[in-house]
């Protein structure tokens, strides 16, 4: 793990420290952050999502098609997410664009998603939400396909932001917490320590 904190350098390519802080794509405990986005009203929005894969093109997530987010999105496709780790002793803040996710990618999420994630997007609506509570669960007990050889729902869709900024923090038991940031221009990444 690299340590934010101790003399080594880190690098000029901030996606060796993304590799080494997140699990692999692979790994079924997906990190979750916080995704926030501009909402239609001028007011910032926020909520908790999964984060679905990443790698150099960015940080993927997948949602209902119908939802608030969706929405948000399509307005302004500009997003920011917050990773947090167990003890609040690491964050990665994540700043960019938010672009659609490529089909490939959707299909070995979708295909890597619990039975319980791909029934929520088979399901999960506004509709289901509003019965009372003998109708929601009727209604999550409908017959879906749900295994990984399934195509993914029609309501879900993925997107990924597509970084123009990342920046690490670490706290310190001994020392003031700090940030390393990295922001991307014309000649690639160009980085900088702040306070934390």
């Amino acid at each position: 793990m690299i340590d934010l904190q101790a003399d080594a350098d880190p690098g000029d390519d901030p996606w060796v420290l993304v590799a080494d802080w997140l699990p692999a794509d692979d790994d079924p405990e997906r990190p979750q952050a916080v995704l926030a986005t501009a909402g239609t009203d001028g007011y910032p929005d926020a909520r908790t999502v999964l984060v679905s894969a990443a790698d150099r093109t960015g940080f993927a997530f997948h949602t209902h098609r119908s939802s608030r987010k969706v929405t948000e999105i399509a307005v302004l496709p500009r997003a920011a997410l917050v990773l947090t780790w167990p003890g609040f002793t690491r964050q990665l803040v994540v700043r960019g664009d938010a672009v659609p996710d490529t089909e490939a990618s959707a299909a070995r999420v979708w295909a890597a998603r619990s039975d319980h994630l791909r029934r929520l997007a088979w399901l999960n609506d506004d509709d289901l939400a509003a019965r009372d509570r003998a109708g929601r669960v009727a209604g999550w007990a409908a017959d879906v396909r749900t295994d990984g050889g399934s195509p993914p729902a029609p309501s879900w869709v993925g997107f990924r932001v597509a970084p123009v900024e990342l920046t690490f923090w670490a706290g310190g038991a001994d020392t003031a917490s700090r940030r390393l940031q990295y922001r991307r221009g014309q000649a690639g990444w160009t980085r900088r320590w702040l306070a934390g």
